[in-house]
């Protein structure tokens, strides 16, 4: 049986919380999640609740500013980086299918 604690796409943290571990502003975050960097799910009364992913991503979006690069460029180089993993797993997926068998003819 999986926790949610396990589940690195389980939204658990707060504002604060996330706030106080990555030592950005909330109003950073409010920002982030405006600009659509990420996408934190919502509780019952409203509020924002990131997952560990969403932190690993705020990470990486303020090293990238941190860099110098604008949050409109960063979140162009991010969609660029997922559409190049998604390609090369495609790639790896159809060359798995063109392998030959046993007798030397492609799948």
């Amino acid at each position: 049986m999986t926790l949610p604690i396990d589940d690195i796409h389980a939204s658990l943290y707060t504002v604060g919380q996330v706030s106080s571990m990555l030592d950005v502003q909330p109003a950073y975050l409010r920002r982030l999640d405006g600009e659509q960097l990420v996408c934190p799910d919502r509780s019952v009364g409203g509020q924002r609740r990131y997952s560990r992913a969403e932190i690993d991503r705020i990470r990486r979006v303020t090293e990238l500013a941190g860099e110098g690069l604008t949050l409109a460029g960063i979140k162009r180089l991010l969609a660029l980086e997922a559409e190049v993993a998604a390609l090369k797993a495609e790639v790896k997926r159809l060359q798995a299918s063109a392998k030959p068998d046993a007798a030397g003819k492609p799948a």
